[in-house]
C-alpha cells in the first residue's frame, strides 16, 4: 500500500529499492487532475494559446522519473475515462466517445509535498528540462490519438479559465505494474 501522502499520484511500486522523494518507492512521472468542462482556455500574456469547448481540462504535473509506459497508460485511461452523461444521465461516455476537446496544462505545483510546514516543497518535481520533455511527450501522444488537443505552455506564466461542468473533478491514477 502506498503512503497516504502519495495517493492521487502515479507510482510504480518497488518495495526493494527506488529513489527520489519517497524511499522504497520508485516514482513514475505524471500526476493528472482532470476536470469535465463546458469550456476552458489558457492565456499567456495577452494571447489565448489554447481553448476548447466541451471536454476535459487536465492539469499535468511531472515528477522525477522516466516512464513512457506509465504515461502512455495514463493517456489511454484519460481518453477512455467515462465522465460524460449518456442518454440516461449516467457517466458512461468518455471524451473520445463525445469527440470532446482536451486541454492539457503543465502545472509543476501538483508535485508539491505539503505534508508539513507552511511552504510547499518541490523536491519530488522533475527538473524543468525533464518536466518539459515529459509534458511534450504526453501532449504529442495525446495529439496522435485524439482530435482537438490544445495545450498550455511549459514554464510560462499562464492564466487558466474554465467552466467546470458538474462540477466534476478527478485525480486519475494508473495502477502499479
Amino acid at each position: 500500500m502506498l503512503p497516504s501522502s502519495v495517493q492521487g499520484r502515479i507510482y510504480s511500486v518497488s518495495r526493494y529499492g527506488g529513489s527520489g522523494a519517497f524511499p522504497g518507492y520508485s516514482c513514475v512521472i505524471v500526476i493528472a487532475l482532470l476536470q469535465r468542462v463546458t469550456r476552458a482556455w489558457v492565456d499567456v500574456g495577452d494571447s489565448r494559446i489554447g481553448e476548447i469547448g466541451q471536454g476535459l481540462m487536465v492539469l499535468i504535473g511531472v515528477e522525477r522519473g522516466d516512464a513512457a509506459a506509465q504515461a502512455d497508460r495514463l493517456l489511454e485511461r484519460l481518453l477512455g475515462y467515462r465522465v460524460f452523461a449518456d442518454e440516461q444521465g449516467l457517466m458512461n461516455r468518455s471524451v473520445s466517445d463525445i469527440g470532446g476537446g482536451l486541454l492539457l496544462v503543465p502545472q509543476f505545483t501538483l508535485a508539491a509535498d505539503t505534508r508539513k510546514g507552511r511552504r510547499p516543497s518541490f523536491t519530488a518535481a522533475a527538473d524543468p528540462s525533464e518536466g518539459e520533455k515529459w509534458f511534450e511527450y504526453f501532449a504529442g501522444q495525446a495529439a496522435t490519438r485524439h482530435a482537438g488537443v490544445e495545450t498550455g505552455r511549459f514554464g510560462a506564466e499562464m492564466q487558466v479559465g474554465l467552466v467546470n461542468d458538474g462540477p466534476v473533478t478527478f485525480w486519475l491514477q494508473v495502477s502499479p505494474d
